[in-house]
């Protein structure tokens, strides 16, 4: 791989940067000034989006590198490149993640799922639309909880040498406790002094057991998207958690959105 500089520019890495949130979230730090690694799982999907960013945008501070944030051997090789090609890093940006759901329809009109569909007194069931199992619900949290933990594990020694550290988790606002009708996942959610890292693993095992029994409704998981729903609370868990531990050090928060289900 030829040497890659971007001078005195902050340097960002941004998780699935390929398409949507990730990628305008790309566009936007490299007009600002940013250097970006943009990531994504798809080596030619993740290189067209940096050929997109530099021919469209006139961004030319991009550069493409392969991860699988559920995978150690990627994310070793990230932070070696990281390291080695561009020596620190200033920015994280936590956005890779899957709904651990499958479709059931082709039909747009019955895909148009909003919030007033998810949260509130008109939700439903739409198990006619989507449908969870085990393993999506198992690759869910795989990439949206432990994946983002093992990456962020694995870049903060670079981060913790930048002058302006900061870690953004992009998370959602089906992640709110509210959504949640299970009081006891919600108490042991509650930020306090007592939330631990172990604490949100424990939960979030518990969770994925329940969905092996097939008992989500029988213990008061949300009835749609309950592992999307499960990975963005623990994700929110965790950021403080995180928060606490590297206040001194590193700024560190999530951003909600709203997902609204497309094709």
């Amino acid at each position: 791989m030829p040497e890659i500089s971007f001078g005195s520019k902050r340097i960002a890495v941004v998780t699935g940067g390929n398409k949507g949130i990730g990628f305008e979230i790309s566009r936007q730090l490299a007009a600002n000034g940013v250097g970006v690694v943009l990531t994504a799982r798809d080596v030619r999907r993740g290189t067209e989006a940096v050929e997109k960013l530099k021919a469209s945008y006139g961004l030319s501070d991009v550069v493409f590198h392969q991860l699988d944030v559920t995978d150690p051997s990627s994310i070793a090789s990230l932070a070696e490149f990281l390291k080695t090609q561009l020596g620190k890093l200033d920015v994280l940006v936590n956005n890779a993640a899957v709904i651990g759901s499958v479709f059931l329809t082709d039909d747009k009109e019955k895909l148009a799922i909003g919030p007033d569909d998810l949260i509130g007194p008109k939700a439903a069931n739409k198990n006619q639309v989507l449908k969870q199992t085990y393993e999506t619900a198992g690759d869910c949290l795989k990439t949206n909880y432990y994946g983002i933990k093992q990456l962020t594990e694995a870049l903060i020694p670079l981060l913790q040498q930048s002058d302006s550290a900061r870690i953004v988790n992009v998370s959602s606002q089906l992640g709110q406790l509210r959504v949640i009708p299970n009081e006891k996942a919600k108490k042991e959610l509650v930020d306090g002094d007592s939330l631990t890292e172990e604490k949100v693993d424990n939960l979030v095992e518990g969770f994925l057991e329940d969905v092996k029994q097939n008992l989500v409704e029988a213990k008061s998981w949300p009835t749609n998207f309950s592992a999307y729903i499960v990975s963005k609370a623990a994700l929110n868990a965790y950021t403080r958690v995180l928060a606490k531990k590297y206040s001194s050090k590193i700024a560190i928060n999530a951003e909600c959105i709203f997902m609204i289900l497309l094709r």
